[in-house]
């Protein structure tokens, strides 16, 4: 380290300016006499006459724009916070797309796809097949006071005629391979009612072809009842529930109550409670046969469903279809994952030659799927 008298520290940088600003010296002659260059000497000299004295002494050597620093800050920040880039902008300053952009270059998750408790991504899954794993949930909605509620009439109105309303039980069941939903409106969430509502949801899955292997429920004391599991044990399914407090388990149910809220339930105001059930059952239609899920391709649940129009009916020995006929016997295991093949028996003769049996199988649309599974 220099003594500070040395030439070009403090002291000499303020001998140098001097002697141009001060008195007159040519660069050339100023920095031949304190050995530096022009560029120099001309350097320090401006600085003299901007700052003065205060102006001598040594910048930061910091840059003005820090990158890598912004960076990791904007990093910090969405690992801490979980705020989203047009938050972030706030205290840091950077523009919205200049956040986007470091966020996508460290491979950081939307928020979207982040759980909101502990800030890690969300681990997805999907079984295999139809019926494999069933969600079953329940959801309480208020019911609406004839006349309309607080959506039709405003608050204050709608306050008044709130009392006594009382409370809708919606119990819901998900396939979670194809998200094919039924659903119920029903009075209560006790025992005797949810065993009920079970045993007509597991006969909607089976005469859609599907056979149920295991149920996913919450830890509600309808579903820890004898009754309950009498019911899913005389049927040979596996009672399956997720820890407690932990309703993201049981995901596929709980978003499907999201989007029933959305899209039925508070969708438009209603007069009544029952103008309002009156829509369900062609929602739930349109849910199931209509609404393209992102998870299938933009599909819909109908989609994965071997049988959800009900237009296969299971008979001893042969495989008929609304509106036609398919006279393979024994075809209907291969359809619904017998044994196929080995199943099926001896093939029975085609009545009317090749001609009169094309035109059969004409009119059954799914009956060259159905006769193909083995």
């Amino acid at each position: 380290m220099p003594h500070r008298n040395a030439p070009l520290t403090e002291t000499g940088r303020l001998r140098l300016a001097r002697c141009v600003v001060e008195d007159g010296w040519p660069l050339r002659r100023a920095a031949e006499r304190f050995q530096v260059s022009p560029t120099t000497a001309f350097r320090w000299a401006g600085r003299y006459r901007a700052l003065g004295e205060a102006g001598m002494t040594d910048h930061s050597s910091r840059p003005h724009h820090s990158p890598t620093r912004t960076e990791r800050r904007i990093i910090k920040v969405r690992l801490l916070r979980r705020w989203g880039p047009a938050r972030i902008t706030g205290p840091l300053r950077p523009d919205p797309s200049t956040v986007h952009r470091v966020l996508t270059r460290y491979g950081l998750a939307r928020l979207t796809h982040l759980d909101r408790t502990t800030g890690r991504p969300v681990r997805r899954y999907e079984r295999e097949k139809p019926g494999e794993l069933m969600h079953v949930d329940i959801k309480k909605l208020g019911n609406i006071p004839d006349g309309g509620g607080h959506k039709a009439l405003g608050r204050q109105a709608g306050r008044k005629k709130r009392s006594g309303a009382g409370y809708s039980y919606i119990h819901t069941a998900v396939d979670d391979h194809s998200r094919l939903a039924y659903s119920e409106i029903l009075k209560d969430e006790k025992k005797e009612t949810a065993t009920a509502f079970w045993t007509r949801a597991h006969a909607f899955f089976v005469q859609a072809g599907i056979t149920v292997e295991r149920v996913l429920t919450d830890n509600g004391s309808c579903y820890r009842s004898r009754d309950w599991c009498d019911a899913l044990a005389g049927a040979g399914i596996t009672h399956k529930r997720t820890r407690p407090y932990r309703p993201q388990t049981n995901g596929k149910v709980e978003r499907l109550n999201r989007t029933l809220l959305d899209e039925w339930a508070y969708a438009r105001p209603y007069s009544s409670e029952q103008e309002r059930r009156d829509t369900f059952p062609q929602w739930l239609h349109t849910y199931n046969h209509h609404h393209g899920h992102t998870a299938l391709a933009g599909q819909p649940p109908a989609s994965r469903v071997p049988n959800l129009s009900g237009q296969y009916t299971r008979a001893p020995g042969d495989f008929r279809c609304l509106g036609g006929e398919v006279e393979a016997a024994g075809a209907v295991q291969g359809f619904f994952g017998g044994a196929g093949e080995a199943a099926r028996g001896p093939e029975r003769p085609r009545r009317g030659g090749a001609a009169a049996h094309g035109a059969r199988r004409r009119n059954c649309p799914r009956a060259g799927r159905g006769g193909a599974s083995g």
